[in-house]
């Protein structure tokens, strides 16, 4: 089980519990739950409010329906441990993520995100307000939670209108001109909407000192490793890896931070999550191809299935932001 399956595994364990009777037949079962990993020093891994939600239409108190959910949902296959942490909230430890499941769920995702990819971050939703340093921050968040929602089956109604979002400074009103519009994008969707961004020349910084950099340089990266695999003779082919924890659970992770950014109409945790990543695939892809007199191995092999996983899903956060992915930097 993957930290994906989680939300599911939940709705199933409270349609069973009306079925069974454990929950009154007046209960609501939710569509979907939000999880999202533990907050430090928290319990388990993985948590969501799931059964606060449910205890309304249940009449029952929280913590009572939380230890009837967390009752089924530790017999499920894949969870290590249910706890009943606070009011209600169901804590989750999972097995170690496997490279093979997180290989596939990468394509899965790929393809589920490709309608809504791209760019037109800059389009003037209405003409008039093209030129305001409000109307632009307003016009780049709002394309981006609505991408981020139509990512997970919503659509752009179910943005509203009135998402309030704190307009640029003055002095940072040509930012496209002076910082190129990915570079600017970035900026804007780095802060939550509700704060006012920051630009400084660290945004055209190639190098390590700027985030937006690292996160384009880890795809590229990705990308190279799978040409420079291909002249060596080899290709991607999905397989163990225990050599990359940090990266595992990160791409396990995508899915919950994808649905919890368009749950809280919040970018920023997909721009702090993808910095994240690419500092784990920077980590790891120097351990990717064949050293000195090395042949490719199945090991080579695994470990370039995953990076290539890792920069798919770059590529496609970088596209939910409304920013290039360029696989040459």
């Amino acid at each position: 089980m993957t930290p994906a399956d989680l939300s599911p595994c939940v709705v199933r364990a409270v349609r069973r519990a009306v079925a069974d009777g454990e929950l009154g037949v007046g209960t609501v079962v939710p569509e979907r739950v939000v999880v999202e990993r533990t907050r430090p020093g928290g319990v388990g891994e993985y948590a969501t409010p799931a059964a606060l939600a449910v205890a309304r239409s249940a009449g029952r108190p929280p913590r009572d329906v939380a230890g009837v959910l967390a009752r089924r949902l530790g017999a499920e296959p894949g969870i290590e441990r249910v706890e009943v942490t606070g009011p209600g909230f169901l804590n989750f430890v999972l097995p170690a993520p496997a490279a093979p499941a997180l290989v596939a769920q990468a394509i899965v995702l790929d393809i589920a995100i490709r309608d809504v990819r791209g760019g037109a971050a800059f389009l003037p939703d209405d003409p008039e307000d093209a030129h305001t340093a409000d109307g632009l921050r307003r016009r780049v968040v709002r394309r981006c939670v609505q991408r981020l929602v139509r990512a997970q089956g919503g659509s752009e109604q179910d943005v509203p209108a009135d998402l309030p979002v704190a307009p640029l400074a003055r002095r940072d009103a040509d930012a496209v001109r002076r910082y190129g519009a990915d570079a600017a994008c970035w900026a804007m969707l780095a802060v939550p909407a509700r704060e006012t961004p920051a630009f400084s020349d660290v945004l055209l910084h190639q190098g390590e000192a700027s985030e937006f950099f690292r996160v384009r340089y880890a795809y590229s990266r990705s990308r190279a490793l799978v040409r420079n695999a291909g002249q060596l003779g080899f290709h991607p082919e999905a397989g163990g890896v225990d050599d990359a924890p940090a990266l595992l659970r990160l791409l396990a992770d995508h899915p919950l931070v994808l649905e919890a950014a368009a749950h809280h109409r919040a970018p920023e945790r997909l721009v702090r999550h993808l910095v994240e990543l690419a500092d784990a695939l920077l980590d790891f892809h120097h351990r990717v191809l064949p050293q000195g007199d090395e042949k490719p191995s199945a090991a080579h092999r695994a470990r370039l299935a995953l990076a290539e996983a890792a920069g798919t899903v770059l590529a496609g956060g970088l596209a939910l932001l409304g920013t290039d992915a360029p696989e040459r930097l």
